[in-house]
């Protein structure tokens, strides 16, 4: 079932323009990851999703009737507790006293909140925040969940809670849209991934996208691309993209092969110049 879509959107800024006639379709059940360079329009999709952007032009359908989102910088209240803080979040969304308190503390409870949840929000890390703000967005089953690089700031068991928390609530019928720079984090958590490029978005899923990880990668055909020069790309972001080496000979990028294509295509695309390509 479709929970969200993007057609034919655009935004701008002023004069800049972010977006171009974006096409996005986010069904129940799915999990979603947004990757792209910095400034690529990452957030700015977030947004549009959500409802607290609207596009210059085009449009932005939602079903969903319960919306959660976490953004890339939380500001936490200054006085109150991270405890009544989501209490507080909950009665908003109209929970009961007990329901909201209980679902609080089973959250912070799974993400290890340090300190405790009578520690005043000012007195929060900015990892400690972020798992407040997670659990202020999953207070209620949402039906659209979407988040800004959740996983920034967190530790190491909250990182895989976090992917729990994330596969849960697809599973329990939402869609999920997350930006996350990590190529490891996207290959292990999402089921599709959609690269933002010059303004244009694209799909860039692989029906074994995620069946090989760079710890199996020997066991898998791979091809070696070599770049000899070209602007300086974080080519690791690139869900394809199995290792980054760089060397005297240029950067070289280690693919499944039957992937290289995409890869080959991005690179000369960016101003990159292929030195060679070799079956590893």
């Amino acid at each position: 079932m479709e929970v969200v879509r993007l057609t034919n959107v655009s935004k701008r800024y002023g004069r800049r323009q972010i977006l171009s006639e974006v096409d996005l379709q986010v069904e129940a059940g799915e999990l979603l990851a947004l990757v792209g360079a910095n400034g690529s329009g990452k957030s700015t999709v977030l947004k549009l999703m959500v409802g607290l952007s609207r596009p210059t032009s085009g449009t932005v359908r939602r079903s969903a009737q319960v919306v959660s989102y976490v953004p890339d910088v939380f500001t936490s209240h200054d006085r109150l507790s991270a405890s009544a803080y989501l209490r507080h979040m909950g009665r908003i969304r109209g929970l009961g006293s007990g329901t909201a308190r209980e679902r609080s503390s089973v959250l912070l409870e799974r993400l290890a909140l340090t300190g405790g949840a009578d520690t005043p929000m000012r007195k929060l890390s900015k990892g400690n925040a972020q798992k407040v703000a997670l659990a202020q967005a999953l207070l209620t089953p949402p039906e659209l969940l979407v988040l800004d690089e959740p996983w920034s700031g967190l530790d190491a068991t909250a990182h895989a809670t976090l992917r729990e928390l994330l596969t849960e609530t697809a599973h329990a019928g939402a869609a999920v849209a997350f930006t996350e720079h990590s190529t490891e984090t996207v290959r292990s958590t999402a089921t599709r991934t959609c690269e933002l490029h010059e303004r244009a978005l694209h799909d860039v899923s692989r029906p074994d996208s995620r069946s090989v990880s760079r710890s199996d990668s020997h066991s898998a055909a791979l091809t070696e691309i070599v770049l000899a020069s070209g602007p300086e790309l974080d080519w690791s972001t690139r869900p394809e993209v199995v290792e980054v080496h760089h060397g005297a000979a240029g950067t070289t990028l280690v693919v499944p092969t039957g992937q290289h294509d995409a890869v080959l295509l991005a690179a000369l695309s960016q101003g990159c110049s292929v030195r060679k390509v070799n079956a590893r």
